[in-house]
């Protein structure tokens, strides 16, 4: 079994053109996670960010009190106007909560097929509440995994996808890679940050081999958004031109960075975001 030390990967030179990316997911006016945390992300790692909103949502670092759907219609809408305009080089999808959202996204993204569709199946809240009903789990592993060149679950998300229990080891999460691959994504990186001890490693899973992606566990309260943010990295770095274990590597550190700069950052009374642009700030 291979593994690849974040260490090891040198950063590649970006193209001659800036790429397009898009995000489609839905707005958290905290900034810190959902599509706002996706545009800064794609940003600060040298793409042109477009977005499709599917959802408005009243929160704040301390929770979500309300959620307000985009009409399907105009979700749909949003999607042919962009693409009838823009070539876009590689996809993010976050949250999707309905059988009907899932194939208005299906049908524009197939036809054009971008060079990457990364999928972050968020299902399960960091308390551990189910976000999607049964019907919406069914809808984006039936329409949206096989699109995808990429899903990134957390462990509690592919229990949900494979109806299983939650590992709680490396053993447990290898022990998925079956029932993961044949959910018919092109590739699974399954996020190792919910088991116990001071790494945070994950599971690279494509058609032909398993790979270990090594990771340092941040010492922090601040981690809204960190799945968002993380499928995000992944993306704009699979649009500029990285291999995919490299595009996950070079991710996975840019978040440790981001995390670990957390703390100059002041928002809010609850969980805060990380550092996007610790960078350039």
């Amino acid at each position: 079994m291979a593994s690849f030390d974040r260490n090891d990967v040198t950063l590649m030179a970006a193209p001659r053109s800036i790429p397009n990316t898009l995000t489609i997911a839905g707005s958290d006016p905290s900034g810190g996670a959902g599509i706002q945390a996706d545009i800064k992300t794609l940003s600060a790692l040298g793409t042109y960010a477009t977005s499709v909103i599917t959802a408005l949502t009243a929160q704040n670092t301390r929770g979500v009190s309300g959620v307000h759907p985009v009409p399907t219609d105009f979700i749909g809408a949003q999607l042919e106007t962009l693409f009838d305009d823009i070539d876009i080089d590689a996809v993010k999808i976050g949250m999707v909560a309905s059988r009907e959202v899932a194939e208005v996204i299906r049908e524009a993204l197939a036809p054009r097929r971008p060079s990457w569709i990364v999928l972050d199946p968020v299902m399960v809240a960091k308390s551990g509440d189910i976000l999607v009903d049964d019907v919406g789990i069914a809808a984006v592993r039936e329409c949206l995994v096989p699109l995808a060149d990429l899903i990134t679950p957390n462990l509690p998300e592919a229990a949900v996808l494979l109806g299983c229990s939650v590992p709680e080891n490396r053993a447990g999460m290898e022990a998925l890679v079956p029932g993961l691959r044949s959910l018919g994504a092109g590739a699974v990186l399954l996020k190792g940050g919910h088991l116990q001890g001071e790494s945070c490693p994950d599971l690279l899973i494509t058609a032909d081999a398993i790979t270990w992606i090594e990771g340092l566990r941040v010492d922090t309260a601040n981690l809204h958004g960190t799945g968002c943010t993380l499928s995000s990295a992944i993306t704009a770095r699979l649009a500029l031109g990285d291999a995919l274990p490299d595009a996950v590597t070079t991710a996975k550190a840019w978040l440790e960075t981001a995390l670990a700069a957390s703390s100059r950052l002041d928002v809010g009374r609850g969980q805060g975001p990380v550092h996007h642009f610790h960078a350039e700030w």
